[in-house]
């Protein structure tokens, strides 16, 4: 027998593949005028062909050199517009043969809409209309979209701002394989830079070269009568926004030095308002290079940030900078600063309101009224608290003061509308005295969302409308505010989900789509939410998958824990429920309910709450506590008769994986584990890792503790690792899973791993699909159900 093992890919069960080759479900996108939807159809997965497309890996970035845009887009197929008033399905025609959509965008007044088509050497910007219900090109020039947002529409809905690549750029670079030199990274200034473990960091000047030469474009304004202009010169463009009057264009511009360590958003930038001849009319802020940002969740960086039109003036520029330096640790009275430069940007900039903590962005209104969000991560706490732009703090007045963990809690959210200028700004009634709310609705019984108002005047909510059993239904848009009615997904248990209107007086439905069931042949699965108790009373839940027939009499199964650790401030609302019974069972291959398929219980998404409450961090008590949570699930699922104790396997992705591999190394619950993509050494994330944010010099122990890979002697039970090979996650380096196989297989632990091709974090070739599932249900059956 050798160590390594040469196989192709591999198929599950037949009832396992037809879950992989089911129909995703289509996105749906409402028009701006509420008259159409866009409906957008794709594949669940792509072919491995498109993840062998070559990639470079670049300044945080991964980009297709052929077509000068990102790779492993899960791009749309197919395009038709629904009418509302007749829900009339009307193809949109002119499309390329295997055209692959990304990018929807409708134009403000909702008449036609933006879209682009990666093709094989080039992206292009097309669009399509409500008359005609025909698509075609509207430019020869290439698109570079290697960053987000590549394109944006003008408020008259009759021209199209985009970032092209430039004309005439010659070859790219081919770096030499000669080396000219060493690499050299240099701190001789002694300046600190604790920096999280990034990924596809630029690592030479070769690769310098590589990402000015795929991320420069030029911007270009296209008139949709034929008219187009390319305005200022080349440059790294990372963002582009038009002033709700269409007059000038917000535009940030990445320069060097770079960075080997941060990517690109961290490198130096340059923030200028430009008019339509590509002019620059205001420098606003030079950014130096961010490499050294202050440690902390609640950290950021100096200077200004978060640039955005107000929403509901013709060109007025916001952004907010940290009075604290952006250092969580100083003690100040306050955090942020709001500031605003007007129209034409001659004088200098005016202060408008201050935080008390962190921003987290501005929802704008008509009438002098726009909403403000502030949030702290260390204390949980989130506010919300209306203003009148440019008064200042004078009338700012707090709405919402809330832990935003306490999920049973949570305010909801303000709706928004578009406007004439195609911009977001906050829905009222028609006296302006109300404004319209949703929510998630999370409570004892489950999630149940509702739509509400707000009443200005005496700050009381007001709920029109709530999600009803035996249906699982959240809310979309309105389609018409003043009558009531809305737009809502609607599903159960063994219902897809599907599109509706319902007049919230009343309750009464249409429906709009009819979206098929995607695998009927399993909707005789049952599922169930499951509530009980931690040793120390923790309230926690898990849902409760089992296969289509079983009975109480058939005995326990063998079963199958799926989860991810979450942590928390308090045990309240680590106990708080979360989902909904009445949601669509959705098989996703890459979740661990397929199992239920091949005769396994499956108790997924099972509570895995680590609560540090007070000044106790939550990861002090990490290993006690995930044994804890395994022990309390085990428990119930044999207390219900559903569960062998002597099969269970213990199965998770990511931070789930990194559960898994401490289960195995600190219990003996399990027969077997799964862990995907994880990361398993915390030494090699030494300035912090998901919410830990102490680093390794700190709290050494707590690294060491919490490391699989130091207790690599202590697991007796047989481990599945798989891992992309091409992953980017932070943290998550394909190394820590070579790593942590070697010291089990140095310790003579039963383990197997499995290094999939192209792959990133998550997976998303049909063949690696198949493939993974292929190697879960043979090692569950192995170890588990045939134990």
């Amino acid at each position: 027998m050798t160590a390594q093992e040469n196989l192709t890919y591999q198929r599950p069960s037949e009832k396992l593949a037809r879950l992989v080759d089911a129909p995703a479900t289509p996105s749906v996108i409402l028009s701006p005028d509420q008259q159409y939807l866009a409906i957008l159809s794709r594949n669940s997965y792509l072919d491995i062909e498109d993840l062998a497309r070559p990639e470079l890996r670049l300044a945080g970035l991964r980009i297709d050199p052929a077509n000068n845009g990102p790779t492993r887009l899960r791009y749309n197929k197919d395009l038709s517009f629904m009418r509302i008033s007749d829900r009339k399905i009307i193809p949109v025609s002119g499309l390329p043969e295997q055209a692959r959509i990304i990018s929807f965008r409708w134009s403000p007044d909702g008449s036609r809409a933006a879209f682009l088509i990666a093709g094989d050497t080039r992206t292009e910007i097309w669009i399509a209309d409500t008359e005609e219900f025909l698509a075609r090109r509207i430019s020869g020039k290439a698109v570079n979209s290697v960053f987000y947002g590549a394109f944006e529409w003008f408020p008259d809905s009759k021209s199209i701002l985009f970032r092209a690549v430039p004309s005439g750029r010659g070859p790219a670079p081919k770096p030499s394989p000669i080396p000219k030199g060493p690499v050299i990274q240099d701190n001789t200034s002694g300046k600190r830079a604790a920096v999280r473990t990034y990924q596809d960091m630029l690592s030479s000047p070769e690769d310098e070269q590589m990402f000015a030469y795929y991320a420069q474009s030029i911007i270009v304004k296209k008139d949709l009568n034929g008219g187009e202009t390319v305005l200022g010169k080349k440059g790294i463009y990372t963002g582009t926004e038009i002033s709700p009057d269409g007059k000038y264009i917000l535009v940030e511009e990445t320069t060097r030095p770079f960075s080997y360590i941060v990517p690109y958003y961290r490198f130096p930038m340059s923030v200028a308002i430009w008019n339509l001849k590509g002019e620059v009319v205001r420098q606003i802020a030079k950014l130096p290079l961010a490499e050294n940002i202050p440690r902390g969740f609640d950290a950021t960086r100096k200077g200004p940030r978060s640039f955005t039109w107000r929403s509901d003036k013709p060109a007025i520029l916001y952004w907010v900078e940290a009075t604290d330096g952006g250092d969580p640790s100083v003690e100040t009275e306050t955090r942020e600063q709001i500031w605003y430069l007007e129209a034409p940007f001659t004088g200098d900039p005016v202060k408008d309101i201050s935080l008390e903590l962190r921003f987290g962005g501005i929802t704008w209104g008509n009438d002098g009224l726009a909403v403000v969000s502030e949030r702290w991560r260390k204390s949980r706490r989130s506010k919300v608290s209306f203003f009148e732009p440019g008064k200042g703090d004078g009338l700012k007045k707090v709405v919402f003061d809330y832990s935003y963990e306490d999920r049973y809690n949570m305010p909801g959210n303000f709706v928004t509308r578009t406007n004439e200028h195609g911009h977001q700004v906050l829905l009222t009634d028609k006296k302006g005295s109300k404004l319209y709310m949703t929510s998630a609705g999370d409570s004892p019984e489950g999630t149940r969302p509702w739509i509400g108002t707000y009443d200005l005047k005496t700050g009381k909510t007001k709920e029109l409308w709530r999600s009803s059993a035996p249906f699982y239904e959240v809310p979309v848009n309105f389609i018409n505010a003043e009558k009531g009615i809305a737009l809502i997904r609607r599903e159960s248990v063994n219902i897809q989900p599907n599109y509706f209107t319902v007049i919230l007086r009343t309750g009464k439905l249409n429906q709009l789509t009819d979206f098929p069931h995607p695998y009927p042949d399993f909707s005789g699965i049952t599922k169930k939410i499951v509530h009980y108790k931690r040793k120390d009373g923790v309230d926690l839940t898990f849902e409760l998958f089992l296969p289509e027939g079983y009975k109480e009499s058939d005995g326990p199964l063998p079963t199958f824990l799926w989860a991810y650790p979450r942590e928390f401030k308090s045990a309240s609302a680590a106990g708080q429920v979360r989902g909904s019974p009445y949601s669509f069972i959705r098989i996703s291959p890459m979740s661990a309910v397929p199992m239920v398929l091949e005769g396994y219980a499956v108790l997924n998404n099972a509570s895995f709450p680590i609560v540090g409450e007070g000044d106790e961090e939550p990861n002090n008590t990490f290993i006690p506590q995930l044994v804890a949570n395994a022990e309390a699930a085990i428990d119930k699922a044999v207390e219900m008769g559903v569960t062998d104790p002597a099969r269970v396997a213990v199965g998770g992705h990511s931070y789930g994986a990194f559960m898994t591999a401490n289960l195995l190394a600190h219990s003996r619950l399990f027969a077997a584990g799964i862990a995907r993509s994880g990361a398993y050494n915390r030494t090699l994330t030494p300035f912090g890792f998901q919410n830990e944010a102490r680093t390794y010099w700190e709290a050494p122990e707590i690294y060491y503790q919490m490391s699989p890979f130091m207790h690599a002697d202590e697991v007796k039970t047989p481990l599945l690792m798989i891992h992309g090979m091409a992953d980017n996650n932070s943290g998550t380096f394909p190394i820590q899973s070579d790593r942590f196989y070697d010291a089990l297989k140095g310790h003579g632990a039963i383990v197997r791993l499995v290094k999939l091709p192209l792959e990133s974090h998550g997976y998303q070739a049909r063949e690696s699909v198949l493939h993974v599932l292929w190697e879960e249900m043979r090692w569950l059956d192995q170890y588990v159900k045939n134990k």
